[in-house]
């Protein structure tokens, strides 16, 4: 017997709606006015690249932490000091805030936003990293019931008063939501909570909003 369908899908925004600063490093270049393939380390794309990734995911350090130390980095390419993501964020992705979108995730939204499921984002740093003003110029943010950023409410996931928060704002129980985020630690507090989780492969966008639109009986063409 099938399980009953998920009533709402919970998405972590950086990595799993917008694509990552790694697949991005052209677009970077070309703002900050850098010679081409400066960028070299690429996270999850080729960790033997990139030590600092695999301390993070080691948990030897935060995420917050290989962001700063990211950005402190191309900042001093420039010549500046850079003290928060925010201005690398700002700088390497412009106004243009809809061209770093996965459109896996532009399309998998509005999927389950029409078939009447309801739609949360639990996000660690969506203000911190992309401005308060981010999410106002995206028009497919006005999709979400609910979103949790722990920029504001200073309970990082995966604690999980983090997740209890969005369940609370959804007034859903945690096996009614799919909650999706690229991050193992993240989900596996989410699977602790007992929502149900979906682990986004960032190097398969689609194949991972498909294993997450098949709860609520939903496919991709």
């Amino acid at each position: 017997m099938k399980p009953p369908l998920a009533r709402a899908l919970v998405l972590d925004f950086g990595g799993v709606i917008s694509k990552t600063l790694f697949e991005t490093h052209d677009l970077t270049e070309q703002a900050l006015g850098l010679p081409p393939c400066t960028l070299k380390w690429l996270g999850p794309f080729a960790p033997d690249t990139d030590p600092l990734w695999v301390s993070m995911q080691r948990g030897e350090i935060t995420e917050r932490d290989y962001w700063l130390t990211r950005s402190r980095e191309v900042g001093r390419l420039l010549g500046e000091e850079w003290s928060a993501m925010e201005t690398f964020v700002q700088r390497a992705r412009g106004a243009d805030s809809e061209t770093v979108i996965r459109p896996e995730a532009d399309r998998a939204i509005r999927m389950v936003a029409d078939a009447g499921f309801k739609l949360a984002i639990l996000s660690n740093e969506l203000d911190l990293f992309y401005g308060a003003s981010f999410r106002h110029r995206l028009p497919i943010l006005q999709r979400f019931e609910a979103i949790v950023d722990a920029t504001h409410t200073a309970i990082l996931k995966p604690d999980p008063r983090a997740y209890q928060d969005v369940l609370d704002q959804l007034k859903l129980d945690p096996e009614d939501c799919v909650f999706v985020d690229d991050q193992r630690r993240n989900v596996a507090g989410a699977a602790a909570c007992n929502m149900r989780t979906v682990l986004f492969d960032v190097r398969h966008p689609r194949m991972s909003y498909s294993e997450a639109l098949q709860h609520f009986g939903l496919t991709f063409d």
